[in-house]
């Protein structure tokens, strides 16, 4: 393949792996001439990098593929080419539909093959037939990986140290469309958080499916849980901040607890999903845990890090929820006392267990109950933040905001923050006193160190 410039457009969806997984695109595409383009009717390579969690996702790929479709028509009468392509979680789950359904897609790639994408390019621009892979391939994607230059960098950064999942909850699509539970070595992922720190990354958030189940082996052999990574990662110079997610109840293991004791750079923050409030429904899910299970972890959590954010995901009308498991679920709520919460009404998943289970909530129903969760959760979220006004805060400044002299960065606790200061600060911490509180962020005046 030639390395004529040419320019590539990748439309992310979903979680903060498949943002990982586009920044590697563009890394594994830069040697062969492709640089980022700022939208796809300029691009001579469109990839929907794609996820399968939220409702209908594959029937709104499809229709951002007939927005590209008619595109790609304009640009060859104009003399142009555009490939497109689909790749993540839902071109791991269609396959070969995909190319059926839309016929103007060129290559069909699952998230273990992005790797390969020049190869995969190869291929299709020596042949007309469009290229699907979605094979689980033997060799480990990650060794391939070259953390370039493509991309501006910013002062955070996501970093992948695990992938997939062998938990097999019932409403989820992930062991099917990630595969099994997969932690890189140690020595890979320090010498990818190395090159992060040399492009001026201040800030790291460790990335897996379930990244608390990350067990990787060092250069002597020696099997490192993510506390023990984390205890790694933090000596490399230049690095301030760690954080990770997403974590399991299961897999909460009392190293990583205790590095929220001692590790001054892991944050005091920790997404720590339920799902749902009821044994019984938990039991449903194939979740693992107890309700008491998760109460004593989060108070064993908190007994480490007293100020510890606390974050959750919640499924509301997952089959066969009663009224009193919504109730119990709402409990367990108000017990924890969360910072922030993603919740969302359940969907079914195509090959899941539960898309087949008896007992289905209406939809009326669903929506009835994750407003009044959803009331809850935010009450909290308000009443967190306001406890913050009064406070200083050491502030990850990581870019200008709106506001003529504003600059934006991060809290301990991962909260926006809004605060007046000169634009050579981008990248430093420093000292935030909280003066208000705004619907989701922060705003603060920014104290120099005396």
């Amino acid at each position: 393949m030639d390395k004529r410039p040419r320019k590539v457009f990748v439309k992310t969806y979903g979680c903060q792996m498949n943002v990982y997984d586009s920044a590697r695109m563009h890394d594994v595409l830069e040697p062969l001439g492709y640089s980022e383009a700022a939208n796809p009717e300029e691009a001579d390579l469109v990839i929907l990098n794609t996820c399968h969690i939220r409702e209908k996702a594959a029937e709104k790929v499809y229709s951002e593929l007939g927005k590209l479709k008619r595109m790609k028509r304009i640009k060859a009468e104009q003399g142009g080419e555009m490939l497109i392509a689909v790749a993540g979680c839902v071109a791991q789950a269609e396959g070969e539909e995909i190319v059926r359904r839309a016929p103007a897609v060129d290559l069909v790639f699952g998230p273990q093959a992005y790797q390969r994408l020049p190869e995969l390019l190869a291929r299709r621009e020596a042949g007309s037939i469009p290229i699907v892979e979605t094979e689980f391939p033997a060799e480990d994607k990650f060794e391939k990986l070259n953390v370039g230059g493509a991309l501006k960098r910013s002062v955070a950064a996501f970093l992948t140290v695990q992938e997939g999942c062998d938990k097999f909850c019932t409403f989820c699509v992930v062991p099917y469309t990630r595969g099994a539970e997969f932690s890189r070595p140690v020595e890979q992922i320090i010498a990818e958080a190395r090159k992060l720190a040399a492009q001026g990354v201040r800030e790291i958030t460790l990335l897996g499916q379930n990244v608390n189940a990350y067990h990787g082996n060092d250069a002597n052999g020696r099997s490192l849980g993510l506390g023990g990574l984390v205890a790694e990662l933090s000596r490399i110079e230049g690095i301030e901040r760690l954080r990770y997610t997403t974590s399991h109840p299961r897999d909460m293991s009392e190293d990583l607890i205790a590095a929220h004791a001692i590790n001054p750079k892991l944050m005091p923050y920790l997404h720590l999903p339920i799902q749902s409030g009821s044994d019984t429904i938990l039991k449903s899910m194939n979740r693992g845990h107890t309700v008491e299970n998760y109460l004593r972890l989060v108070e064993r959590v908190r007994n480490a890090c007293p100020d510890i954010a606390m974050s959750g995901d919640f499924i509301v009308g997952f089959p066969g929820e009663t009224e009193a498991d919504f109730e119990s679920t709402l409990k367990v709520i108000a017990d924890v006392g969360y910072a922030s919460a993603y919740s969302f009404k359940y969907s079914p998943r195509p090959g899941t267990p539960a898309s087949e289970a008896p007992g289905q909530i209406p939809e009326a129903e669903k929506d009835a109950r994750l407003q009044t969760l959803q009331a809850l959760v935010i009450a909290q979220q308000t009443a967190f933040n306001r406890k913050m006004i009064g406070r200083t805060l050491p502030v990850l400044l990581e870019k200008t905001g709106r506001q003529p002299g504003q600059l934006v960065g991060r809290s301990p606790y991962l909260q926006p923050v809004h605060l007046l200061a000169e634009s050579h600060l981008i990248g430093k911490i420093v000292d935030a006193h909280i003066t208000g509180v705004g619907s989701n962020s922060l705003s603060g005046h920014y104290r120099p160190s005396v």
